[in-house]
């Protein structure tokens, strides 16, 4: 069966900071992928201070070259926007520079049989520009327990746009438009077979230790639309901050569609998870590691039991 991802695939030359967000936060390494920004411990700002000082260190002795520079707009960039762990499922309601290599592994809905999927649409995400991020993911590589033949899926893409943010103490919001797509490089069932295009707003608010980050966007195919119909998805993901390492969290993920061979159909799922991180590896690069399960609700759904583990390495 040909399924469709339950995710989207929603200044000045020197750093600006949140006048009431410690320095080592608002303007230093604040991917929210490895530090988090909050009032916690004299401690904990002070490893964020060092992880800064690091940073600074890896640049080089030559300030003025085009990685410096890079790394700056990436410094703003981040600094101008709260700083939210990426969730598990959910697309990152934020501008975040990374590498990230999913894993899943899901019961298929007839036979019982499992398909596992290395890569899952993840893979590189840079930040150009202060206002941009671009995305390109790799095809992941799907393994069939049954008689499906092996193979890679569909190369994708996306690019976020931050229209509106606010850090911590300032209105900790974000709300940024978002626009995906995916090529047909795989065979289907491994792929789609046809180029399919992903529009989406995306908005997410900070409550103290607490976020929320929503996505609703629509999967568009530019051919086949009679096979693979119009898919319109809603994920909404609520995390919990915890001495700015460990982020429980809980998401739902739900897909509608109308025309194509599920014409009429929907499908939701919760899926409880775990982010931990980020630690330092060296100088800029940090590593976080995430796992989560999505477990279906409505009575029609492609896949259950989807075991996903997230790694990530941003820098």
């Amino acid at each position: 069966m040909v399924t469709l991802s339950p995710r989207l695939m929603a200044q000045t030359t020197d750093t600006q900071c949140a006048s009431n967000v410690p320095s080592s936060q608002a303007c230093g390494y604040a991917d929210s992928d490895s530090v988090a920004v909050s009032s916690g411990s004299e401690g904990e700002s002070q490893s964020e201070s060092q992880s800064q000082s690091g940073a600074t260190a890896s640049l080089g002795p030559n300030p003025g070259n085009w990685v410096h520079h890079w790394m700056r707009t990436v410094d703003k960039a981040r600094a101008s926007q709260p700083h939210f762990v990426s969730p598990i499922v959910t697309t990152h309601v934020m501008l975040v520079q990374q590498y990230r290599y999913d894993m899943y592994w899901q019961q298929d809905s007839v036979g019982g049989t499992v398909t596992s999927n290395y890569g899952a649409s993840r893979g590189l995400e840079i930040i150009p520009v202060t206002r941009l991020e671009v995305g390109i993911f790799p095809p992941g590589y799907l393994v069939h327990q049954s008689r499906t033949p092996h193979g890679f899926g569909d190369l994708s893409f996306q690019v976020k746009f931050r229209a509106f943010s606010a850090t911590e103490g300032h209105g900790d919001y974000f709300v940024g438009f978002f626009f995906g797509g995916s090529f047909p490089t795989g065979t289907p069932p491994n792929g789609l077979g046809d180029t399919v295009l992903s529009p989406t707003f995306a908005a997410a608010k900070g409550l103290g230790p607490w976020d929320i980050q929503s996505t609703i966007g629509a999967n568009l195919p530019a051919s086949g639309e009679n096979t693979l119909g119009r898919a319109i998805l809603f994920n909404t993901a609520v995390d919990y901050r915890i001495k700015g390492k460990i982020w429980p969290m809980l998401e739902q993920n739900s897909t509608f569609w109308s025309g194509g061979a599920l014409d009429g159909k929907k499908q939701v799922f919760l899926a409880p998870g775990l982010v931990l991180g980020g630690f330092p590896i060296a100088g800029r690069l940090h590593f976080s590691i995430g796992a989560g399960v999505q477990i279906a609700v409505t009575r029609f759904h492609q896949y259950n039991h989807r075991w996903i583990v997230s790694v990530r390495f941003p820098f």
